[in-house]
């Protein structure tokens, strides 16, 4: 496994187990993050490579005796002193008893590593394993050379587990979030120059897998063309697989994800698609939407700041790109061998798709470059618009959250050709006339394909200005 973009997350892991092992008491470490980011592939190659005992457990969406017999099966498979006694008949009737037994032989110079994977799924059918784990963990596994590590891609359950007053509030020793790639881990994944890294991101995103099952010097027709022939390929049913996983049972929150990655943005019109026309259930829907991470709700950025008006958009470029192209119909094309049919309609309709998708990550981009005196006192960036979208401002920088002036006002030209030109900027000039605060503001420009000379901008952003904002793997 390359592990570009991960060296943080190993090196905090280490740095736990270096600790049990000079210390001979446990160590708590709590991982979170995304869906398909690579979390347990990242841990059970740290476990391999530490050479220590250790159980990996990968926690089933059953009853708790089924839970704890499968916990009973991995460790007989594991490399625990364990494996041995539960072999020879050591049972265990609850959660205490089985994470007591984990420990048993070890020391601070064999600690035993116990990696429990999903543990929301455990929750999900018996909410009385915080408090098996506390217990657990208060009387025996904090005083013992053991590395606990707990998994899950329930962001929104993983945090209220370990928050003031829940069972594990207080005991984990580390919290680590693995963070999706970023498209300079993407470039330097797949030695990609700023533009292909940007517009190969708009597909597979900062998913690891995705990442490298693109081969590097395919251009987006060859590996959709490949992708599309096979119906198992992970950017066919990695979409399937995180929807499967987020909503097994709640279809109505489903729909409604799915008219969002279509390209609905408001409240009415997420609702007309999706058909969830009641008003409680559509803001209930969109609510655990954003609850779970996966949409984000926006409002326009401006002086005074904006009330009305929220859209609502999907965080993760590839489910964005995924919903709006695989999901509707796309998946039963490939599977029955047309998925030129797909590539036909994403060829067709990627210039307008990508010049939309690119936004939100050039919004990410420029604020990581900030605060640079080049965008004046700005902190933070959003976009403008209203109810008629008109204007519609791609970039609005301020120096608060809750802005009383706009710093700047941005445009951004994605195009498969051409420069951003003096009539672009004309245009920006036109709209920050309209954005309130916006008065004296800045003027920025990002192009992929450069600027005409002379064009009058404050700034300029190319891809690459773009690229080196994100930190380097």
């Amino acid at each position: 496994m390359s592990f570009v973009g991960r060296k943080l997350e190993l090196d905090t892991l280490r740095d736990e187990l270096s600790a049990v092992r000079s210390h001979g008491e446990g160590r708590f470490v709590w991982i979170s993050g995304r869906r398909r980011v690579g979390k347990s592939r990242l841990v059970q190659e740290f476990v391999e490579a530490s050479d220590e005992r250790y159980v990996f457990y990968q926690a089933p969406r059953r009853s708790r005796s089924d839970g704890l017999q499968r916990f009973r099966e991995a460790l007989e498979e594991s490399t625990l002193a364990a494996a041995e006694q539960v072999l020879e008949g050591a049972r265990f009737e609850s959660w205490p008893a089985a994470l007591r037994l984990s420990c048993a032989n070890a020391t601070a110079e064999h600690p035993a590593v116990i990696v429990i994977d999903e543990l929301p799924y455990l929750v999900e059918s018996d909410p009385g394993i915080p408090a098996d784990i506390q217990q657990a963990w208060d009387r025996d596994l904090q005083h013992r050379p053991v590395l606990l590590v707990c998994i899950g891609s329930d962001a929104r359950m993983m945090s209220a587990l370990t928050q003031h007053p829940a069972e594990l509030f207080g005991r984990p020793t580390r919290e680590l979030v693995v963070q999706p790639f970023s498209p300079r881990d993407l470039a330097a994944l797949s030695h990609l120059a700023a533009v292909e890294a940007f517009d190969r991101y708009l597909i597979v995103g900062g998913l690891p897998m995705l990442a490298r099952s693109w081969p590097d010097r395919a251009s987006r027709q060859q590996y959709l063309k490949g992708a599309f022939a096979d119906p198992s390929s992970p950017l066919v049913v990695d979409g399937m697989r995180i929807l499967d996983a987020e909503f097994p049972a709640e279809l109505q929150a489903r729909g409604v994800l799915e008219a969002i990655g279509h390209g609905e943005r408001t409240f009415s019109a997420i609702g007309a698609r999706s058909g969830v026309a009641n008003h409680t259930a559509l803001t209930t829907a969109l609510n655990a939407l954003v609850a779970k991470g996966i949409v984000e709700a926006r409002l326009p950025y401006a002086a005074p700041p904006g009330r009305k008006n929220k859209r609502y958009v999907v965080v993760d470029p590839y489910l964005r790109f995924w919903l709006r192209f695989v999901a509707p119909g796309g998946v039963e094309e490939v599977d029955r061998g047309r998925g030129d049919l797909l590539l036909a309609r994403i060829e067709r309709d990627w210039p307008t798709f990508r010049g939309v998708a690119v936004e939100p990550l050039v919004r990410q981009s420029v604020e990581r470059l900030l605060p640079d005196e080049r965008f004046g006192d700005a902190r933070y960036v959003g976009g403008y618009w209203t109810r008629t979208n008109i204007p519609e401002v791609d970039l609005v920088g301020a120096a608060e959250r809750e802005p009383r002036t706009v710093s700047f006002v941005g445009s951004i030209k994605w195009r498969e050709s051409g420069v951003f030109s003096v009539r672009d900027m004309r245009r920006l000039v036109e709209q920050r006339g309209h954005v309130p605060g916006a008065a004296e503001s800045r003027l920025v420009g990002v192009s992929r394909g450069g600027f005409e000379a002379d064009v009058g901008l404050d700034v300029e952003l190319s891809p690459e200005d773009l690229l080196d904002a994100w930190p380097a793997p």
